[in-house]
């Protein structure tokens, strides 16, 4: 997902999306814990997802 898509998106499509990659991303850390991933790098690209839609959501929060 690019910015522009982010941008594009409802504020409660982007909370519900939120909401699942940070599911996502707890179950991702949690597994390289118990078994080494292959892409280690999904991990990092995760969370800066997740902070990508957190910035957003708080950008339309600070706007309203």
């Amino acid at each position: 997902m690019k910015k522009e898509e982010i941008r594009e998106m409802a504020t409660a499509d982007l909370k519900d999306r939120l909401q699942q990659m940070e599911k996502e991303y707890l179950q991702a850390k949690i597994n390289h814990a118990v078994t080494p991933l292959d892409n280690t790098a999904k991990i990092t690209a995760d969370r800066r997802m997740i902070a990508r839609v957190k910035t957003e959501l708080r950008r339309r929060e600070l706007n309203k």
